[in-house]
């Protein structure tokens, strides 16, 4: 953390499309702009895995639970974002449907948005897959036959394991800050990316207790860490680690390797989820060398937002602020 705030709050938040998603103790709030003077809010709520099992609110079991929540939330929350930003379009340009849409409508209407979700999902998790676990897996057993380093045949297994773990792991964060780096370019994702700035610097505003007004949360930092950002880095680190534990060729068969190490993502998930909150609680070297690559990684998943995003996510913050102060993690008394 750049700087100590007089408290620290459990109400985090995700970008949407022209919105943001606030999500506190006790309810989570969805507002999107729908006009230069108009903001759509609706409440959200999914049962939690911990409200279903105790168990998932253990220390490592919560981690494996919140990505969970959170995924599901996040979706939830980007297909209401997704409609009323179609709708407001849909106003502005005050066009009659085709033929062809109106027949679409009529035939399926919502399930027809929902399916298209749900196949680019499903594309999206297939596609992740292959370009973050088999993808490093074949680069480096390809590399093999150049570099003999990488070969069992002339080295030990413990430093073939470890090469190989490197290696993954390294071009798992290329690919990644490459993908988000392209992306970012994008119009739609760079709006995007400012909400998620403006999401930051209104939460730091709250936890440093000024006045939740545009001019106070300009003054604040993007970059923040209990951050998905963080989060998906710390996790990619921890894949080297962890890969180490996961043979080069389990039972001589390579393939085996990248399965391995996705039925390993709970244990990842699990650990990071616990570093993050140790970075969110505590400002000390040792959690500053952990924040570290995420807080750069945000420099490019962050950026600084235009005052109608602050607005927005000023009204979705203040939503979900509970009266009896549930929020609060930690008085820093500062």
């Amino acid at each position: 953390m750049s700087k100590q705030t007089k408290k620290i709050t459990s109400i985090g938040g995700s970008a949407l499309i022209e919105g943001i998603m606030m999500r506190g103790p006790k309810k989570s709030t969805v507002c999107v702009r729908t006009g230069k003077d108009t903001i759509y809010s609706k409440d959200v709520r999914i049962t939690t895995l911990a409200e279903k099992c105790a168990l998932f609110k253990l220390p490592f079991f919560r981690g494996i639970a919140g990505l969970i929540d959170s995924m599901r939330l996040s979706y939830k929350s980007l297909m209401i974002s997704a409609d009323q930003a179609i709708e407001s379009v849909e106003t502005e340009e005050d066009e009659k449907p085709s033929k062809f849409e109106k027949w679409l409508q009529d035939k399926f209407g919502d399930k027809l948005i929902n399916a298209l979700m749900v196949f680019a999902s499903v594309l999206g998790v297939a596609i992740a897959i292959a370009l973050f676990f088999f993808l490093p897996s074949f680069l480096f057993d390809l590399c093999g036959n150049v570099v003999p380093a990488f070969r069992e045949s002339d080295s030990t297994p413990e430093m073939v394991r470890l090469w190989k773990s490197v290696f993954e792991g390294v071009l798992k964060i290329v690919l990644f800050l490459g993908y988000i780096l392209i992306v970012s370019r994008m119009g739609d994702m760079k709006r995007v990316f400012m909400y998620h700035g403006a999401e930051h610097k209104t939460i730091f505003c709250y936890e440093n207790e000024e006045e939740l007004t545009v001019e106070n949360v300009k003054k604040q930092t993007r970059f923040h860490p209990r951050c998905g950002t963080s989060f998906m880095v710390i996790m990619l680190i921890l894949g080297i680690v962890i890969g180490l534990f996961v043979p080069a060729a389990p039972f001589g068969i390579a393939f085996l390797r990248p399965l391995f190490k996705i039925l390993l993502i709970p244990v990842t998930c699990g650990i990071g989820y616990e570093l993050i909150k140790l970075c969110g609680k505590h400002d000390n070297h040792f959690t500053r060398i952990i924040a570290a690559p995420g807080l750069w990684a945000q420099r490019i998943t962050t950026k600084e937002p235009e005052d109608d995003m602050i607005e927005v996510a000023i009204k979705a913050i203040t939503a979900v602020i509970p009266e009896d102060g549930s929020d609060i993690v930690k008085n820093c008394g500062c």
